[in-house]
């Protein structure tokens, strides 16, 4: 339910005391105020201004995310616990984020990390699962590694974003990117690799991350143990050098292989 208007003022107070406790900062009301809403499941803490009743089916569900990413990819599973606040109303979250994230622009669902806990942030809509799930990947991956490189980054998080029945055959990207594959219209993997902003992030460039995420996930399996190699050595602090060079010297004809790739799951 959202506040009264006259009690907004002080609810949104709350929830800032609140999160001053969890993110470090000095404040004695950060003592005494908690969330209307928040629970504990697998690496995620939720703080929410409504109950989570509701979500307790994907609650769930992003428990389980962790194990798949560990499952697919061979990460370690995160060495902290992730944050995830949850807003039912737009104005309530754009308040909230600009309070605390000032020179951030707020999208739909964020996940911010600086030098205390991973955090995620999302507005209540429609399609809250997937911004959830896209988020906590991110948060996933960067609580496990030292660093990703952005068009994974984007890519795995881009995969993970649908639930696990659907994530192999049912993404939209998919009949798009099984013609352009034809076409050898996709981006290669050395070109996202030059990628070094997120504002150079477009939809072609979500998409196409995707769709060699995918190559690795489901194409050869010398594909996915070359990602897993790629991931391990990242993980060691170890110079993992360029994955489109690595994929390269263990698959022949590495862009044919790709075009094949979606050819037999069109």
């Amino acid at each position: 339910m959202q506040p009264p208007l006259s009690g907004r003022r002080a609810f949104f107070a709350r929830l800032a005391g609140a999160t001053l406790g969890i993110l470090g900062a000095p404040h004695s009301a950060a003592l005494e105020n908690r969330w209307p809403d928040e629970r504990q499941a697998g690496p995620w803490l939720f703080h929410a201004d409504y109950s989570l009743d509701e979500l307790s089916p994907l609650v769930d569900e992003l428990a389980q995310l962790q194990n798949d990413l560990i499952d697919d990819l061979r990460i370690d599973a995160t060495h902290e616990p992730i944050h995830v606040f949850l807003f039912q109303q737009k104005t309530t979250y754009q308040s909230y984020m600009k309070h605390f994230f000032p020179n951030v622009v707020a999208r739909r669902a964020m996940y911010i990390k600086r030098r205390g806990p991973g955090m995620v942030f999302a507005q209540h809509s429609e399609d809250l699962p997937i911004d959830l799930r896209h988020e906590c990947t991110h948060a996933l991956l960067h609580g496990a590694l030292p660093l990703v490189p952005l068009w994974l980054d984007e890519g795995l998080a881009e995969y993970y974003e649908l639930g696990k029945a659907n994530r192999a055959r049912h993404n939209p990207y998919q009949s798009t990117v099984s013609w352009l594959a034809r076409l050898g219209q996709i981006r290669s993997l050395k070109s996202l690799e030059q990628i070094g902003e997120l504002g150079q992030m477009r939809k072609a460039e979500y998409r196409d991350s995707w769709a060699w995420v995918h190559f690795m996930l489901h194409g050869p399996q010398a594909a996915r143990a070359e990602l897993r190699r790629y991931l391990a050595d990242i993980a060691d602090n170890l110079p993992p050098g360029e994955l489109s060079a690595r994929l390269e010297r263990r698959i022949d004809r590495l862009p044919r292989a790709f075009a094949d790739h979606f050819h037999s799951w069109s």
